[in-house]
């Protein structure tokens, strides 16, 4: 989990920054003026506006660290039933042959990837239509 989040956290850097550089402190100031604390300061104006690029983010850091292989097998050691990952188990079944076994664990993979996209996508719109 450890490596997965190392490898990902790059891909949310890089969505949420350009969006924190385009905020300003106008609207933090404006809400502090208008009596807002601090935390009600990040809930209503400053997460609502970073929930659509933490969202992405979180998207594209996840797909990365699907199919991860490298840095998992190095770190995590590769024990049977406790730290085996998905991609490793496609290349097992590979080796021994067992050509559907790996095309359904990459099948289940897939469309576990699909399903989670695509709720972060719906969830996107969602806030999209709420700001209207």
């Amino acid at each position: 989990m450890v490596a997965l989040i190392f490898v990902g956290l790059p891909f949310v850097v890089r969505t949420v920054e350009p969006v924190l550089r385009d905020l300003g402190r106008d609207a933090e100031e404006a809400a502090a003026t208008l009596g807002a604390t601090r935390p009600q300061t990040l809930f209503r104006v400053v997460l609502p506006a970073l929930l659509p690029a933490l969202l992405t983010g979180f998207g594209l850091a996840f797909a990365r660290s699907v199919g991860e292989y490298g840095s998992v097998i190095f770190i995590a050691g590769n024990m049977p039933m406790v730290s085996e990952i998905a991609p490793l188990l496609i290349v097992i079944r590979l080796e021994q042959f067992d050509y559907a076994g790996a095309a359904a664990i990459g099948l289940a993979m897939l469309l576990l990837s699909f399903v989670i996209l695509l709720a972060l996508n719906l969830l996107q719109v969602a806030l999209r239509r709420g700001r209207r």
